[in-house]
């Protein structure tokens, strides 16, 4: 295994994205469909040796596939790929592997019982003149790989269902550049990741550029786009819109290229006129997690809730849906006091939670779209044990032409749909409660511009039409843009609460920062 070696071009150049070298990947008029439905059209893509490759598109674009058929999943119904000018056809994601291609998915391929250095070599280990395993090369090399990582503070001996998100996705690259990967697909990397951790990874980015590996980058989130990419392509609908050297476009520009439109005004907040407290949460703790936090909500308000990783918000939610009941304090639901111990107890007076992760909470990914919506209401839809199946299909149809889902139809299998359009299926589900409480955990992490346009719209309807939303959010400018009214927690409590005039990057972040260090002074 070379460590630190870096890729030359035939000239003998390293790294560098010049018009006109050879590239080490390149699909030319590439289209692929999935019996009668055409998910790429046509498309032209390559990515040159030291380069950032950023892939955009909204939901449903076709990034995902375009990255599969690189990876070696799925094979293309048309057109070339050719590896470092070598025509190639993969019939597996090893036949690439062997081509020098990884792949890092969003749902990260470890096996956590498992160690750092035995994740990283598991399926090619070195081994000894007798044929057992060498661990000391092994762990020799896997440390040599982390540390050309700045990954100094890993251990290669962690057993890696104990390392954080972030630690998780350095052993996936380690992975990939164990076996000399010379392109590195990166699929939303920074999705899950918290701030802190996101520029550390933008710097293990630009160490595989130096080494001249190949990157394609893809993300929704535009400032990481800007940071770190050397070119940009765009995919709608399936077709390819164009390529850009970053310092060509802005972000208006991106926009218009994905969503064939311009967006105006990202975040679509309108005046609600609001109505009475229909929750009072007073002094509500669970255990150390929630800590005497009251809060008042009331008809066609969005309360916004902010905070850094830990603060309590999460579990302020799961606490107000029965997921995890009160310990101490009263919630009051239209003015009477409730006990809401059960989700189901929640549901039944008006309460609904998309939450944080809508992969292991919001979906069961392996049924239907239509199975998937009724979840909410079986006992609504069954008789006798027995549910009604074209209830469910109406309601499903309905919800597919309601909220714009890019599906083939109620049957499609949740978890085959883009990350917009799945997050679409949860917001349906819970709507069809008919709620007057709705609580969003990061109602649009993961998704595009568009999709989370089309969220954000679908918020200020639903808050003129009555309903009071609490939105928990990472994304300040989201949470800025939406809310009539802001909370601020940290470790558990709530400590500050913002106007929409009051609110500003500044306020809100010294108010968490703040809030953090009179917990840790014991204020």
């Amino acid at each position: 295994m070379a460590v630190g070696r870096p890729l030359q071009d035939r000239r003998g150049r390293v790294g560098g994205a010049e018009a006109g070298m050879n590239y080490l990947v390149e699909l030319i008029g590439v289209s692929k469909s999935f019996g009668a439905y055409e998910v790429l059209k046509n498309v032209n893509f390559n990515v040159r040796p030291g380069e950032v490759h950023a892939l955009l598109g909204e939901n449903g674009a076709g990034k995902s596939t375009l990255i599969k058929i690189i990876a070696g999943v799925h094979e293309p119904s048309s057109g070339e790929i050719r590896v470092e000018g070598k025509l190639e056809s993969f019939a597996s994601p090893k036949e690439a592997c062997n081509c020098g291609i990884a792949t890092v998915y969003q749902e990260m391929l470890l096996f956590p019982e498992l160690t750092v250095t035995e994740n990283i070599y598991l399926g090619h280990a070195p081994r000894l003149a007798w044929g057992g395993l060498d661990w000391e090369r092994m762990k020799r090399q896997a440390r040599a790989l982390l540390d050309s990582l700045d990954s100094h503070d890993l251990d290669e001996d962690a057993v890696v269902g104990t390392l954080s998100v972030a630690n998780r996705q350095r052993v996936e690259i380690a992975k990939a550049l164990s076996q000399d990967a010379k392109i590195v697909v990166m699929d939303e990397p920074t999705a899950a990741l918290a701030e802190t951790d996101v520029e550390r990874l933008l710097m293990v980015v630009r160490r595989l550029r130096e080494r001249g590996v190949g990157v394609i980058y893809v993300s929704h989130r535009m400032p990481e786009i800007f940071a770190i990419a050397d070119r940009v392509t765009v995919l709608r609908d399936g077709s390819h819109i164009g390529t850009r050297a970053i310092s060509e476009v802005n972000q208006e520009m991106l926009v218009s290229m994905m969503v064939g439109r311009s967006i105006e005004q990202l975040f679509p907040k309108v005046a609600a006129d609001l109505g009475p407290a229909v929750l009072e949460v007073r002094n509500v703790s669970y255990h150390q997690r929630v800590q005497n936090v009251s809060l008042q909500l009331r008809a066609g308000e969005i309360l916004g809730i902010a905070g850094l990783v830990g603060s309590g918000r999460t579990e302020l939610a799961l606490t107000l849906f029965g997921i995890t009941p009160a310990s101490e304090g009263q919630i009051l639901v239209d003015g009477r006091h409730e006990v809401i111990d059960t989700p189901r107890r929640a549901r039944d007076l008006g309460i609904a939670y998309i939450p944080e992760d809508r992969g292991l909470q919001g979906l069961i990914r392996p049924q239907t779209i239509r199975e998937n919506i009724a979840h909410a209401i079986l006992d609504r839809i069954a008789r006798a044990s027995f549910v009604d199946r074209s209830k469910e299909r109406t309601l499903a149809a309905q919800a597919i032409s309601q909220f714009s889902i890019k599906a083939r139809g109620p049957e499609q299998t949740a978890g085959t749909l883009s990350g917009g359009n799945q997050q679409k299926v949860v917001i349906a589900k819970w709507l069809g409660t008919t709620p007057k409480i709705l609580i969003m955990d990061e109602p649009t992490r993961g998704i595009d511009v568009g999709a989370k346009s089309e969220i954000y719209a679908l918020m200020s309807k639903l808050a003129q039409q009555g309903m009071a939303i609490i939105m928990i959010s990472s994304e300040l400018p989201e949470v800025l843009g939406m809310s009539d009214r802001i909370l601020v927690m940290s470790d558990g409590r709530m400590v500050a609460e913002l106007t929409r005039e009051e609110a500003t990057l500044e306020s809100i972040g010294a108010a968490m920062t703040r809030g953090k260090h009179q917990v840790e002074a014991g204020q």
